[in-house]
């Protein structure tokens, strides 16, 4: 999950075994004074209903990803989501944090986990973790880990996270 143009498309397709399901169209001018695409103005295509993809981390454990659309006219979709998810990936772009401040709060409204993973753009600013809690407004046991959505590892170590942050979600106190 994530604001619109942080890399939710490019992370699904990086480190799914299976050919994504992708549901990316042309940017139209339905857009134009509806969306912000601040910061990336040159984005041409945009995901209009969900990205979906597999990833098996063991044989017992199989992942099914669902990349969402990050333009609020679309989180209507997000609900059906929510619901019987383990957890959630925020994609962070320090570019823009301000466009992940609203997904962080529904699933917090919503009780679902999540690990924070800052997609490191080339031309994005680097912060420190303490500086980039703090914007975000992070609980200190929320994950917090840096990723590059082009590249498998990178996002296969994001999911690791996630599915260690869930594990120790579910260990008696």
């Amino acid at each position: 999950m994530g604001g619109f143009g942080v890399g939710k498309t490019t992370m699904v397709g990086s480190v799914s075994e299976i050919r994504p399901l992708t549901t990316e169209e042309t940017m139209t001018q339905a857009g134009v004074g509806v969306d912000d695409n601040s910061g990336v103005e040159s984005k041409t295509a945009t995901t209009v209903a969900m990205d979906f993809g597999r990833i098996s981390i063991s044989e017992q454990l199989v992942l099914y990803l669902f990349g969402t659309p990050g333009q609020e006219r679309f989180w209507f979709l997000w609900n059906g989501l929510f619901e019987g998810a383990l957890g959630a990936v925020v994609l962070v772009d320090t570019r823009r944090l301000e466009v992940s401040f609203d997904v962080i709060g529904r699933l917090e409204e919503r009780g679902v986990p999540f690990v924070v993973a800052v997609n490191t753009f080339p031309d994005a600013p680097s912060h420190p973790v303490e500086a980039l809690r703090t914007a975000l407004d992070l609980p200190d046991e929320v994950p917090m880990v840096d990723c590059d959505a082009r590249l498998r590892s990178s996002s296969r170590d994001v999911l690791l996270t996630l599915m260690r942050y869930l594990h120790s979600l579910a260990l008696p106190a």
